[in-house]
């Protein structure tokens, strides 16, 4: 198997320019549009599609990437119906506007023509360390270079875009696209330090030393551990997804999967798994359908794939023999009083252990808080980093976005941008603050 596999395709095809072309006229230019307002980054959504309208594609996607600058993967997974497409006035009565087909129409445009829109500015004499190459390290990187710092990015991997690059499924978005936006991050003159990771390459301490501001775009870790026995032979969704967009031809072969979680990742890691050939996959949860972390669409999305969903069921042991794993054994929930998380606590029912049967198992179950944060000095809150509403760490200069410090809300690649943006306006006017002071001297 290959990416060229018609499995593994983007599942939404390009909208034909006279596809584009209706889509936009259907649009009612609403003022004071909600979608907007709907939009963390705040796109100026009707202008974008006004642009489209009269066949301005580039000026079009000028004003998605001013407010947004990797619109081209936020086209893309964007939970548009949670969002903005959420937010239409259409969709009360009628359809509402593909708001995400048209962004990704305008931006693949640029792409496809090779198109740069910005330039980087005037240079400040200022140096910037952004460590972390997701949504929210080149999203800060981009505007700083816009502003005209000297930006270096530090990745602890060999390739760059985090999550878009390594996480999202290519039914979403394939590797080519998360990469090209790496590559118009480095020709605004950022420039890409690979395998670097803070607190083994390089101190925070030293960039400190090193850059008149950092900005930490860490992410989140590993799918932490269940604590079974037998977990051992149990697939990490995420190094599962991870291998499915750069070694799909490695992928496991099996007939009959269990997904542990029911969060998006879980959706996708089940999504990979059916498409790859498994006759049935079901989808493990602890809690009901209501409970559920990944978006209602998602869910829907996986019926109709054929993925089905075990509720209220709580694995506690791999079955193994001969080394292969044959099933999986759990125990049957009831649901109990509120816990921390607001939802109702799953409470396991003595004496109902049983096995499903299946001879592949994959965890998604989150993701393990910021690694080490703690350690650097840094003050967290809720096991993520604690940021001033500037998105400024315990540490002066010292900045941080994304999911590391995503301690309410849900964690999206479009929050992240908009933290990349919001921190390198602080950092910028940090700076210019600096900057200002000297000359008055």
């Amino acid at each position: 198997m290959s990416n060229k596999d018609s499995s593994f395709e983007e599942y939404l095809s390009p909208l034909s320019p006279h596809e584009a072309s209706v889509e936009a006229n259907r649009c009612l230019f609403c003022f004071d549009a909600p979608c907007i307002q709907a939009c963390p980054t705040h796109i100026d959504i009707p202008g974008f599609i006004k642009k489209i309208s009269t066949d301005n594609l580039r000026g079009s996607a000028r004003v998605i990437l001013e407010s947004n600058f990797l619109g081209g993967t936020c086209a893309r997974v964007c939970p548009v119906e949670e969002l903005c497409e959420g937010a239409c006035v259409l969709g009360k009565d009628h359809k509402p506007i593909s708001i995400g087909r048209l962004q990704r129409y305008s931006t693949d445009y640029l792409s496809s023509k090779g198109i740069d829109i910005f330039k980087a500015g005037p240079p400040t004499g200022y140096k910037v360390a952004v460590v972390g190459s997701g949504p929210a390290g080149l999203s800060c990187a981009a505007e700083l270079a816009k502003l005209g710092h000297a930006v270096t990015i530090l990745e602890k991997r060999d390739l760059g875009g985090g999550l878009s690059t390594y996480g999202i499924i290519v039914l979403r978005e394939p590797v080519p696209v998360a990469l090209e936006e790496v590559e118009s991050v480095k020709r605004l003159g950022v420039k890409f330090e690979s395998d670097v990771e803070l607190g083994v390459s390089v101190t925070l301490e030293a960039l400190r030393s090193s850059y008149d501001a950092v900005f930490l775009a860490l992410g989140l870790g590993a799918v932490p551990a269940m604590g079974i026995p037998g977990e051992e032979h149990v697939l990490d969704g995420l190094e599962y997804i991870e291998n499915s967009k750069m070694f799909p031809q490695n992928l496991p072969r099996a007939n009959t999967v269990l997904v542990i979680g029911a969060g998006n990742t879980a959706v996708d890691a089940a999504t990979i798994a059916r498409r790859s050939g498994a006759a049935q996959v079901t989808m493990i949860y602890r809690r009901t359908e209501s409970e559920m972390t990944a978006y209602e669409h998602e869910y829907e999305f996986a019926l109709l794939e054929g993925i089905g969903y075990k509720f209220l069921t709580q694995p506690i042991g791999v079955v193994v023999e001969n080394g292969r794993v044959t099933g999986l054994e759990c125990l049957r929930m009831d649901l109990g009083e509120l816990d921390s998380s607001g939802r109702p606590r799953a409470v396991p029912v003595a004496g109902s252990n049983f096995v499903l049967e299946c001879d592949l198992v994959i965890k998604a179950i989150g993701q393990e808080k910021p690694n080490h944060a703690g350690t650097w000095g840094l003050e967290l809150t809720g096991g993520f980093i604690k940021v001033s509403d500037d998105l400024e760490t315990s540490l002066e200069r010292v900045y941080a976005g994304g999911d590391c410090v995503r301690v309410k809300g849900s964690a999206s690649t479009v929050m992240a941008v908009q933290d990349g943006k919001l921190a390198a306006r602080a950092i910028h006017g940090a700076l210019v603050g600096v900057l200002a002071a000297a000359a008055d001297d």
